[in-house]
This record gives C-alpha cells, structure tokens and sequence, in this order.
C-alpha cells in the first residue's frame, strides 16, 4: 500500500513543480513582452547602478565647498551649470551634480532596509496568523487592522517623532512598521487560500506535519503576491523616506546628500534657484515612478485575473 501511495506522491510532485514552471515561465515571458516592465526595469537599473557606483561617478567630494563656487554666491544669485560642475552650486558652493549622484544611495539603503524589515515582520505574522488560525489569528490580525486604520504617512511620522534624535535609523524603522501590516494582511489571505488546495490536504492526509506543510507546501506558493507587493512598496519606501526628510524627522546632517533632504534645504532658495528643489524632486518621482511600473507589471503577470 505504501508503494502505490509513494509513486502517487512523486507523481503528484513533479506534476506541481511543472505546472510551477509553467507559470513562473509564462509570466516572465509576459514581462519580457511588456513595455511597461521593460521601461520600469530601466529606471531601476539605472537607479542601482548609480547607487552602487556613486563614489566612482561623483566627479567632486558632495560635502567640499568650492571656492570658485562661493565666490559666485550672491544673497539673491546661486551660480548655475558651468564647466566642471553640471548642476552648478547648491546653497553653501557644493557641486548639485555630485551631490544628487551621493543621494541616490541613501534613497536606495533607506527604501530597501525598509521594504525588507518590513517584508520579515510581516511574513512571520501572515504565516503564523494564515497557518494556525485561531486566537493567533485573532489577535494578529486585530493588530493589523489598527495599523492600517492610520495613515501611511500619519504613522511614520508618530514613530519617527518618538524618536529622541532624528537619524536614518528611525527613519526606517518608522518606515518598515507602516509596511508590516500590508504584508502581513496579504501573506496571511493567500496563506488561508492555500490551506484549502488540494496539494496541502493531500499532503497532511499523508502525515506530514504541520511545520513542513506550512513551510513546503504553503509558504512557498502564497508568496508570490508578497513579492509583488515588496516591488510596489518599495515605491512608496523612497517616497514616506523622502516625506520623512523633508519634515525634520530624518538625519539632520547638511553634509549628508539625501533627496529629501535636499528638497527641504531647497525651499527657501525657490526664487533664486528653483532648480535646486527640481532636481530631487524630479530624481524622487523618476524612481517610484519605476518601481511602480515593474511592480504592477509583475501583478499583472503573475495574477491573470488583473491581466487587461
């Protein structure tokens, strides 16, 4: 009896694994196909590698004041591009050009660790509330609901203003505990569809247990909607980031090269030279525009009910 039943299995296995295959190769295949993944994989692409690259690519040190940049600052004048330095001077004779490239960094640390500690804080929520159901579910989910009953961005500026010293850290914190819920709520939704499938009853009719079920059988096939959803996130990371900045509750450093930042110092320049607020402003929406278009891209892809 044992025999037929271990056959079955293999069989019904590399059954699944096929039609896994079958799936991750069709939706790649839709992306390669679509302008808007291809366009949104562009701005990303360009975004990393300047992040990665900045030091190299930064023509001058972001945090130097050049004295022939000082000497051109006037209370109503801010020397603009000219040779050597390609945006010109920001308000205190530092190159805008080096100092935009040096930002690009900070906005990728600052979204990434946010979208991941976020991503980590609400996997374990979704599965243990999706998985086990109950009173665990109950009271996660109770949580949840709170968390996403507040504002976005009226939540990370409660927890960033906790924070006794503004700094990059709490910035993220502040940001990847407004992401928690959002994926807890959607890994716990597609872990509940998956505990009904036919694979996972057939497998705990077979004796696995609960944590390999949970673990093999479950997680792995719930996930994809949350890898999505990290793609869009990451969007809205860089934006509640450079939110955060432009209020005073990031880093406070004038040295440090951050967009939002920039954008803030920038304000009471706008008569003079509009171009130093442009310049993030313009870098800030390039960005989330790109993580936006793969993200929906990828939802489209994988989920045929959103395909147009």
């Amino acid at each position: 009896m044992s025999a037929p039943t271990t056959w079955a299995q293999r069989r019904k296995d590399r059954i699944d694994d096929t039609a896994g295959r079958s799936l991750s190769a069709d939706a790649l295949r839709r992306l390669r196909r679509s302008p808007t993944a291809i366009v949104g994989a562009v701005i990303i692409g360009v975004f990393v590698l300047v992040s990665v690259f900045a030091p190299l690519l930064a023509p001058h040190d972001p945090a130097q004041a050049f004295p022939q940049l000082l000497d051109q600052l006037r209370p109503g004048s801010i020397p603009g591009p000219q040779p050597g330095f390609l945006l010109g001077s920001d308000q205190n004779g530092r190159d805008e050009f080096s100092r935009m490239i040096l930002a690009s960094r900070q906005t990728l640390l600052v979204g990434v660790l946010a979208t991941v500690f976020g991503l980590a804080a609400g996997l374990v929520i979704g599965v243990l509330a999706g998985a086990f159901g109950g009173w665990i579910d109950t009271v996660l989910m109770r949580v949840t609901d709170v968390l996403l009953s507040i504002p976005s961005l009226l939540l990370a500026i409660s927890v960033a203003a906790l924070a006794a010293r503004p700094s990059q850290t709490t910035v993220i914190i502040a940001v990847a505990l407004v992401n928690v819920p959002i994926f807890a709520r959607l890994l716990r939704g597609s872990m509940l569809a998956q505990r009904d499938s036919d694979h996972v009853l057939a497998a705990t009719a077979l004796g696995v247990k609960r944590r390999a079920v949970v673990l093999r059988h479950m997680l792995p096939n719930a996930i994809g909607p949350v890898i999505v959803q990290a793609t869009l996130t990451l969007a809205t990371a860089i934006l509640d980031a450079a939110a955060l900045s432009f209020l005073g509750l990031g880093d406070a450093d004038p040295a440090r090269a951050e967009w939002g930042l920039m954008l803030a110092s920038a304000q009471p320049y706008l008569d003079v030279r509009p171009g130093l607020a442009v310049y993030p402003a313009i870098a800030i929406i390039v960005v989330a525009l790109g993580f936006t278009l793969l993200g929906e891209s990828l939802r489209e892809a994988i989920d045929p009910k959103g395909r147009r």
